[in-house]
């Protein structure tokens, strides 16, 4: 057992001094050369470029031994640098096969900042991540699950594999700088149960939006978290963690579907709304100065192309057109790209 430690150290040793022991091999062959030749090798730059060019078999002819001195010296190049360089090379591309294997493999940490991270892989996760390359050109996607490899390999996506419950996880993910959580209901845990119990769900969405929570207060920093509830009976459980917006629950598409018996082209109207597929969409703005009043800032919108229909989840504007617009006002509208790219400039720089 010892003489197999001792191997294995060895082996761990090797590895991790092999690219100094290049490296100076490669500077003392430059100096050797340049000191058995200096009028062939006129600088110590010289001779490295000639090492360098002779150990990769390029040979471009332009510096060459003259002397016999020189000419063994470069035998004895030929016999234990060529094989070196290349032992170099295979090393070089097992590194970045192991590097794509553990990106693939959710093994890398992500090291980006200003990212969405969707937790949990589902056909409603492939939706999103779609809707967010539609929104912003730049922004990086970082999802979570427990997958063998990444379900999905495009630019700017990246997957860490672990369990969203965990601080480890969280941070390989790079919590701390993200600019927000999506949290998507665990399709897994859907499909093992037969009746599909959506207490096991949204149970195991509570334990991941409380460990997003836990590590917040760590930091003392607010990071936006959308969560997904399967039964909107359980939002209330969710009044001890900070869960600032939840998708859609089944009821609420129900209730959508309902209407548009009564009052035809109302999902229409819900799907313009909430994809960046349509020309008109909703955006959020910020409170100008100017504005004192809802009416001052509904006039001055309407005016520039956008129509203003909510103050955060108060969708009553226009009954209270004439009220002061309180200090942490969250107002959104609804118009094209071009317009809120007028309305919000910081928007054009992100897209």
């Amino acid at each position: 057992m010892k003489a197999k430690k001792l191997l294995y150290h060895l082996i761990k040793l090797r590895d991790k001094i092999f690219v100094p022991f290049v490296l100076l091999y490669i500077l003392l062959a430059g100096l050797g050369i340049y000191l058995i030749e200096p009028q062939t090798f006129e600088s110590y730059i010289t001779s490295i470029y000639w090492v360098l060019t002779t150990l990769a078999t390029v040979g471009f002819g332009d510096y060459a031994p003259v002397t016999d001195h020189g000419k063994i010296y470069t035998i004895f190049l030929y016999i234990t640098g060529i094989a070196l360089i290349s032992v170099s090379i295979g090393k070089m591309i097992k590194s970045v096969y192991l590097i794509d294997r553990m990106k693939v493999g959710g093994k890398m940490k992500y090291t980006g900042k200003d990212h969405i991270i969707l937790i949990g892989w589902s056909a409603k996760s492939k939706l999103a991540i779609r809707e967010i390359f539609k929104s912003d050109k730049k922004m990086d996607i970082v999802i979570i699950d427990d997958l063998e490899k990444a379900p999905m390999m495009e630019e700017r996506l990246y997957y860490v594999r672990g369990n969203a419950t965990e601080e480890e996880t969280l941070y390989n993910a790079n919590l701390p700088k993200a600019k927000g959580v999506i949290i998507f209901a665990d399709q897994i845990t859907q499909d093992n149960y037969a009746n599909r119990d959506p207490l096991l769900v949204d149970g195991k969405t509570l334990l991941i939006a409380t460990a997003i929570t836990t590590l917040e207060e760590k930091l003392k920093k607010e990071i936006h978290v959308t969560a997904e509830v399967i039964n909107q009976e359980h939002i209330q459980l969710f009044k001890h963690v900070k869960v600032d917006e939840f998708i859609p629950t089944q009821e609420m598409i129900s209730h959508a579907a309902v209407r548009s018996l009564f009052s035809h082209g109302v999902t229409n109207i819900y799907s313009e709304l909430m994809s960046t597929q349509h020309r008109e969409t909703m955006y959020e703005i910020p409170k100008q100065p100017e504005w004192k009043t809802y009416r001052d800032a509904f006039m001055d919108l309407l005016d520039k192309g956008a129509t203003l229909v909510a103050d955060r989840g108060d969708l009553h504007i226009n009954q209270k057109l004439d009220q002061p617009i309180p200090p942490d006002a969250q107002l959104f509208v609804i118009c094209d790209k071009e317009t809120i790219k007028e309305l919000n400039p910081e928007m054009e720089k992100d897209a």
